[in-house]
């Protein structure tokens, strides 16, 4: 009897020190990063879905720069072939290679519709306009995505760096998770433009 009496008053002892030191609040965190980052890759894969029927729609536009959709094509390989495992928000290298492939399809998706400001054709074109619309908006969400997961990795870093529970995180590997880079986050502030308010040089 005494000893159950003594296991139970241990066991209310370490629950009590395992939530003081922010054991729970790290277990809630990181589900929140992961959830975060699971919407971010939603958004991500959103974009390189429209891109195919962006293609396919430019594409037929005759004379059409083809430099700048082959750019478009490459970009999207290479951002569509790095595996975005749950595994890769704990891996700065990796987490840095993805963003720098995303980056990178961004920048030549912009260049793709800055250059469609010079045809007329294109910009005619109700398909091609419906398609800049949804590109318009899966931008935004990627932004408002990117921010959020941003929010929270920085409420779990803090936490990690904190005392007392840094010790905690350090008894139980829990490390820093990377974020976007300032250069990222500057990218984010402001999303490419995808209207057609303005000329574009060749």
């Amino acid at each position: 009897m005494i000893r159950r009496v003594l296991l139970a008053a241990a066991s209310l002892m370490l629950a009590a020190s395992l939530s003081g030191c922010g054991y729970n609040d790290f277990q809630r965190l990181d589900e929140q990063t992961k959830a975060g980052w699971a919407e971010v890759l939603n958004q991500y894969q959103r974009r390189a879905d429209l891109i195919p029927n962006l293609v396919a729609t430019v594409k037929g536009e005759a004379g059409f720069e083809q430099d700048t959709l082959t750019r478009v094509i490459e970009a999207r390989a290479r951002a569509t072939g790095i595996q975005a495992t749950p595994e890769l928000i704990n891996d700065p290298e990796a987490f840095q290679k993805f963003q720098a492939a995303q980056s990178e399809l961004q920048g030549a998706l912009s260049r793709l519709l800055v250059v469609s400001e010079n045809y007329p054709n294109l910009k005619a074109n109700q398909a091609f306009q419906d398609l800049r619309v949804q590109l318009e908006g899966t931008e935004n969400r990627i932004t408002v995505a990117r921010n959020r997961y941003i929010a929270t990795v920085q409420e779990y870093n803090v936490l990690a760096r904190s005392f007392p529970s840094n010790l905690t995180a350090m008894a139980f590997s829990y490390h820093v998770k990377p974020s976007f880079t300032v250069q990222n986050e500057a990218q984010i502030s402001s999303p490419p433009s995808v209207s057609f308010d303005k000329p574009a040089s060749r």
